[in-house]
């Protein structure tokens, strides 16, 4: 028992000039004023992780449903998801580049309170133009579409700025990882639900799938606003909660206050824009993080394969049973992918095998990730012309799932966790807010670049 405990003991980011051996859990408050973990705040940083990527979770699982408004229209129906995902895009690497420039007296809270409001009204109004206006043109709702696309785009370029800086004034990696878990989280959760309605859907009629298609829509856009909702109050909560414990910070701060309590959590203060916060330049802090940097970017990029040849993958059986016919089978792969990379993610919180200070380390890993593009390529791909798989698949079934996309998604969440947890590692502590804003700037940029990328990869 007492070494499963010393595994999951976190050891100390830098070592102690003293010698002396203690970690975090056996101090309230080590040599480098880093206070002590706390289990509320670490799960209202993971629901805004899961919040951070519901959204977009939200309109691809209601893709069946933007089809059948578009479905007279084939020029329409062809188009609308590439702009999706170009809106998406550039509407999310904008808002990110942009707060990250403007750091000077920034208030990372209130970004992220603005970032939920936008999704709660954006997926309210989805909802409602799901049930009331269902007469307009197709032009009009592709507008209209257009327009909540990147308003929620937007609003998760507020949420990633946001989050990935304020968590850092918590000055406990552990949070860092909860962000990226509940991200992981929020990915798991539809190809389980989108697995069980296929496996349980009877034959249906045409008639009846214009009302399924509706329902099913209106379901997801009121639960992403339920999501953002309920992390809206669980993030109002924190900030309301008083400002308890003690930590050597700067006095002039004001992010924290002494308390006779030293049993109590240090919190940040609720009014977190008392805090000043001074603007770091972008180029200093990509000198000084040139390696976590690199390495995430790498990662999100080729990760951007994965969407691609899981979509155009399919069984090597014949005779599949329902879960490997085509319609369960893509879940199934991302379901799989998307396990692989919530494991991927609880990693790092065993200090034995965590990465987080070792930037070179990362690199090399986020370098080798590449060579899963030539085993997706062995894998049973489908034509698009011919609509069939190939018959020449090195890779059975089993083998995709099991040896490509469990340790792809794995080495997904492991790799990303690591870079974004050790990132203030490598900086001044006033510098860490800013630091984390520029990380996921260089998130986003590779998952922008992986995008691009993987259109060139998936007509290959």
């Amino acid at each position: 028992m007492d070494k499963a405990r010393a595994l999951f003991r976190r050891r100390p980011s830098y070592a102690s000039l003293d010698g002396d051996p203690r970690t975090s859990a056996d101090l309230r408050s080590d040599s480098s004023g880093q206070p002590s973990f706390s289990w509320p705040v670490y799960l209202v940083f993971m629901l805004l992780g899961v919040a951070m990527l519901w959204p977009w979770n939200g309109l691809m699982a209601a893709s069946p449903y933007f089809k059948m408004r578009f479905a007279a229209s084939k020029p329409v129906l062809k188009s609308f998801q590439p702009a999706e995902l170009s809106v998406s895009t550039v509407a999310n690497l904008a808002s990110v580049l942009i707060l990250a420039k403007l750091q000077a007296n920034a208030s990372y809270p209130r970004r992220i309170v603005l970032s939920l409001l936008i999704n709660i009204v954006s997926f309210g109004l989805l909802a409602i133009f799901s049930r009331v206006f269902l007469n307009i043109t197709i032009n009009a709702y592709l507008g209209f579409l257009m327009v909540m696309v990147g308003a929620t785009s937007v609003a998760t370029g507020f949420m990633q700025n946001g989050a990935l800086s304020y968590v850092q004034s918590y000055k406990r990696p552990e949070y860092m990882q909860s962000i990226m878990l509940g991200q992981a989280v929020a990915g798991v959760l539809p190809p389980i639900a989108q697995m069980a309605t296929v496996l349980g859907a009877k034959e249906v009629d045409a008639s009846a799938a214009t009302p399924d298609a509706s329902t099913s829509a209106f379901a997801y856009f009121l639960t992403a606003m339920s999501v953002s909702t309920f992390a809206l109050g669980a993030l109002l909560y924190l900030l309301m909660q008083p400002r308890t414990g003690s930590t050597p910070t700067d006095a002039n701060t004001g992010l924290l206050q002494q308390s006779d309590d030293e049993d109590e959590p240090c919190l940040p203060a609720v009014a977190d824009h008392t805090k000043v916060h001074t603007s770091v330049p972008l180029s200093y802090l990509a000198s000084r993080l040139r390696y976590p940097a690199a390495a995430v970017f790498l990662t999100f990029a080729v990760t951007m394969v994965f969407p691609v040849f899981t979509q155009r993958i399919t069984t090597t059986n014949p005779d599949p049973p329902p879960f490997l016919r085509e319609a369960a089978f893509i879940p199934l792969g991302l379901l799989v992918w998307n396990a692989g990379d919530l494991v991927g993610r609880l990693l790092p919180l065993i200090s034995r095998i965590s990465l987080a200070t070792r930037p070179k380390i990362l690199l090399l890993l986020s370098i080798a990730r590449f060579l899963f593009i030539p085993l997706y390529l062995m894998c049973n791909i489908q034509s698009a012309e011919e609509g069939t798989g190939s018959k020449t698949a090195a890779l059975p079934d089993a083998a995709y799932l099991i040896l490509v996309q469990l340790p792809f998604g794995m080495s997904n969440g492991y790799v990303g966790s690591c870079c974004m947890m050790g990132s203030s590692a490598f900086v001044e502590e006033d510098e860490a807010e800013p630091a984390g804003a520029f990380m996921g700037l260089v998130l986003v940029g590779g998952l922008a670049v992986g995008s691009l990328c993987s259109f060139f990869v998936g007509n290959g």
